[in-house]
């Protein structure tokens, strides 16, 4: 635990009692804080009391009377679509609203750093699409070169339930949007950006101002050094705001969708091979083509920005290399879960999105397409240049054939059901088929979470492939 700095003997509240509430909670009575909590769930304050935190309604005339800093979950809306009323009624009392990400860069350095060899280091990871894969992959490259890490934030743990720091490590955080737009205090001392597509967007109030909360990540604490994806616009002006005539190697570019060229320090995937150039000299390269964990241009991605956060804390190109091919890769995303008869099954239950979709759907080729859920905003056009490939799709989801309607010039088969579907895609594959879940639209019309959709898909592949 990395106990709260900068609180002891004031009234904190904490607002959502999950995972990352719960930990805050705690965190923050570790630091010499009185902690009241609330939560507008009544099972989740239940929960907390039998716990023995003390739960205070802080919607109530005077709930904030005597407390220094509200501490929201990143779940919670402090702005768009509209501000929770507990958030609302702070800023009313004049209360500081932070969230844990926040205590976390204020706490997390303490005076015992002084007698380390070598200082510990924070890798903090955004963007839309790969954050999770890309956070996964540099805390695997650590791993496997024996420093010592510890991977948290949107995966793993919570980024105030780790332990304090020990001498040369580094903490990589994977941080979305809900939680860099809030921060009071973001300090990485390495920040990378992979890419922006729309998502989150009710949240965000659009485009804007969601690419805004992941500009805070490099604007708010100036990070030693950005590794910035340039493949969009955004990427391509955050670079440029980045950008000091005085030290060029603070930025490093990632791409693939061109060779990158000129000086400084750029990082790219051309059909399979990584390139990293330093002041237009090649300085190492990678084959990234058969390394089973990372299949497809998105992956490749995600190889790129965790090469240059691990070039970044002095890995050599080759140990970088020879952890690439450990790799096996995160659940639900681009997992392959079995290989029979010639047919590959693949669970990215992960894409969510049109643009995640899109890019799994580049990394396959003749797929047996299983999607469909929750449908996001903006439909599917975003899919239209990547079809090319589908054989054919079966379509889950309560509205699977609005869905389905969609997908002009795709066979397409109505399943609703995700058992329906593997059975379906099952009977008709045929050698060099990869049966992909990549759903392109949320799970929450059938599912909790896309990772109980994913382990659903696994287990209707396992079952069919028993039965056969």
């Amino acid at each position: 635990m990395i106990p709260v700095r900068g609180y002891n003997g004031t009234t904190v509240a904490v607002l959502g009692l999950g995972r990352s509430g719960l930990a805050a909670a705690a965190a923050l009575a570790e630091g010499g804080a009185q902690v009241v909590v609330w939560d507008d769930g009544a099972a989740s304050r239940e929960a907390a009391e039998a716990e023995g935190l003390t739960v205070r309604d802080l919607t109530k005339q005077g709930g904030f009377d005597g407390v220094s800093a509200l501490i929201v979950s990143p779940g919670i809306p402090h702005l768009y679509p509209e501000p929770n009323k507990t958030i609302a009624a702070a800023w009313a009392a004049g209360v500081p609203v932070d969230n844990d990400i926040g205590l976390f860069f204020r706490s997390y350095a303490t005076g015992d750093w002084d007698r380390f060899d070598v200082a510990p280091q924070v890798v903090a990871v955004t963007g839309s699409n790969g954050k999770s894969t890309t956070s996964a992959l540099i805390h695997h490259i650590l791993t496997e070169v024996g420093r010592p890490t510890q991977l948290a934030g949107n995966i793993g743990r919570g980024v105030l339930d780790i332990d304090p720091a020990i001498d040369g490590e580094v903490v990589v955080l994977e941080l979305s949007s809900y939680q860099t737009d809030l921060a009071r205090s973001l300090t990485p001392d390495i920040a990378v950006f992979t890419n922006l597509s729309p998502d989150h967007l009710d949240r965000h109030a659009g485009m804007g101002g969601y690419f805004a909360a992941k500009r805070r990540l490099f604007a708010e604490g100036g990070p030693e050094r950005a590794v910035i994806g340039v493949d969009e616009v955004e990427g391509q002006y955050l670079s440029n705001q980045m950008m000091d005539g005085m030290d060029p190697s603070r930025i490093i570019q990632i791409s693939v969708d061109r060779k990158l060229q000129g000086p400084g320090w750029n990082i790219f995937a051309r059909k399979g091979f990584l390139s990293e150039y330093r002041n237009g000299r090649q300085a190492g390269s990678i084959d990234l083509r058969d390394i089973i964990g990372l299949p497809g241009a998105h992956n490749h991605q995600n190889a790129c920005a965790a090469y240059a956060a691990c070039r970044s804390l002095g890995l050599a190109p080759k140990v970088i290399e020879q952890a690439l091919h450990s790799f096996g890769g995160l659940p639900h995303r681009s997992q392959q879960i079995a290989d029979q008869d010639g047919v590959r099954y693949v669970n990215d239950s992960k894409a969510t999105n049109v643009d995640s979709a899109a890019k799994a759907l580049a990394a396959f080729k003749n797929i047996r397409w299983i999607c469909g859920g929750l449908e996001k905003e903006g439909g599917l056009t975003g899919l239209k240049d990547q079809l090319g490939a589908v054989r054919k799709a079966y379509v889950i989801g309560r509205e699977a054939a609005s869905f389905a309607r969609q997908l002009e010039g795709v066979e397409t088969q109505i399943c609703t059901t995700i058992q329906e579907a593997v059975a379906a895609a099952y009977q008709d594959a045929e050698a060099g088929d990869t049966v992909l879940l990549a759903p392109a639209a949320a799970s929450f019309d059938q599912y909790d979470s896309f990772e109980k959709r994913g382990d659903d898909f696994a287990e209707q592949v396992q079952s069919v492939l028993k039965d056969a």
